[in-house]
């Protein structure tokens, strides 16, 4: 579960931000996943306690919004919505489409 690590680097990053603008608090932390990125949203929520524990983020409410990973068809060029069992384009079939949204990780 490499999702420990990545939140404890966002935890810096943010806790860096608060004291560069003077922040005197934060409510929440609001983490936007793609469906197809290498960061599970489950596991992030069931790390963030210990990931916030004694830091200037302790007592923030983390929010995370997923967002939907789309594809494109390069031979139909038809835009649709990919999950992780699409191997090919849900309207004409073929194998060569390319991912357009759902890795993204802020």
């Amino acid at each position: 579960m490499h999702e420990l690590g990545v939140m404890s680097e966002v935890v810096r990053i943010v806790e860096d931000l608060v004291r560069e603008q003077n922040l005197t608090q934060v409510e929440s932390l609001v983490l936007q996943i793609g469906e197809m990125a290498s960061v599970i949203p489950y596991y992030v929520e069931q790390c963030y306690p210990a990931a916030v524990n004694g830091t200037l983020l302790e007592n923030t409410r983390l929010d995370i919004e997923i967002l939907p990973a789309s594809g494109r068809c390069n031979e139909c060029h038809k835009m649709f919505h990919v999950t992780e069992d699409y191997y090919k384009c849900p309207f004409c079939q073929s194998f060569s489409w390319e991912l357009l949204e759902g890795r993204e990780f802020f």
